[in-house]
């Protein structure tokens, strides 16, 4: 399977400007710039659609390994902190910090933990990134 995306860019780093666009239509043509990604202006970067991509397949992955456990969750909700830091040699995403509250009838906390730390390790995006990945699993009533 494969899936794709693409990127125009025009003008320099600064003052130029790019639009992101989806196989999906998800995104279409919507706009991002250094202002988007280094200052506070609204809009896109590729930092937020890594941590979005990365807190949906964990979500996903987190939901497969509890049914195969035979748990079925209520509710997963997955934030991702995406950490993009100065190296000597440019940025570099350096951590990602997913914050999970899920509702999982049946589980007990220290099954949850186990499969939520399984399925952060095992999610595709995870074993891509070059990145400390840390979690943060809470199970709520």
């Amino acid at each position: 399977m494969k899936k794709t995306a693409s990127a125009i860019w025009q003008g320099g780093l600064k003052d130029g400007k790019g639009l992101l666009s989806t196989e999906s239509g998800a995104l279409k043509q919507n706009p991002y710039g250094f202002n988007t990604r280094f200052e506070d202006t609204p809009g896109t970067n590729p930092e937020e659609l890594i941590g979005a991509a990365h807190a949906g397949c964990f979500s996903m992955a987190l939901s497969m390994m509890l049914g195969d456990a035979g748990l079925t969750p209520e509710r997963i909700d997955t934030a991702a902190e995406v950490t993009l830091d100065k190296q000597p040699d440019g940025y570099a995403i350096t951590a990602v910090h997913l914050v999970l509250r899920a509702k999982v009838p049946g589980a007990s906390a220290e099954q949850f933990e186990e499969i939520a730390n399984k399925a952060k390790a095992g999610c595709p995006v995870s074993k891509v990134l070059n990145a400390k990945i840390t979690l943060d699993a809470s199970l709520v009533g």
